[in-house]
């Protein structure tokens, strides 16, 4: 009986020290880095893909709040990010603000993404509300 426990607590050692520590850091920390536009998924009714500042491309979100957009024509804007953490009723919610100007052309790109996610250690998603439909991004590392 004595040996079962004895293995039992060397692979639970084992696996904790095998996962990822991501799960412990703060989406903050989590979100540091460069991210691809994987995919956007529309849901409800109305609305267009098209319509919205961020469809393609990859997004670095650097640790002091900036960021780098490069979208899929090589055009690279440059903005700020931020996440607000809410806790309601049914949880806590985090959501995703992100604002690009490209100042080249003098485009500005902004979103709010009412609440993100992560699915992973390389991948999150956020979703955005309006009225009717909403939108959910899916970014990877």
């Amino acid at each position: 009986m004595k040996k079962t426990h004895v293995i039992g607590l060397f692979v639970a050692i084992f696996a904790l020290t095998n996962c990822s520590k991501d799960i412990l850091k703060k989406y903050d920390k989590r979100i540091i880095g460069t991210w691809r536009i994987a995919d956007v998924d529309r849901y409800g009714l109305g609305g267009n893909i098209d319509n919205l500042p961020f469809i393609d491309g990859s997004i670095t979100f650097n640790e002091d709040g900036t960021l780098s957009y490069v979208n899929s024509s090589n055009s690279t804007f440059t903005g700020t990010w931020d996440i607000v953490k809410k806790t309601t009723d049914n949880g806590t919610v985090h959501s995703l603000i992100i604002t690009a100007v490209n100042y080249n052309s003098i485009e500005v790109l902004s979103q709010y993404y009412d609440d993100m996610n992560f699915t992973g250690t390389d991948r999150f998603r956020a979703t955005a509300v309006a009225q009717f439909h909403s939108y959910v991004t899916i970014f990877r590392r």
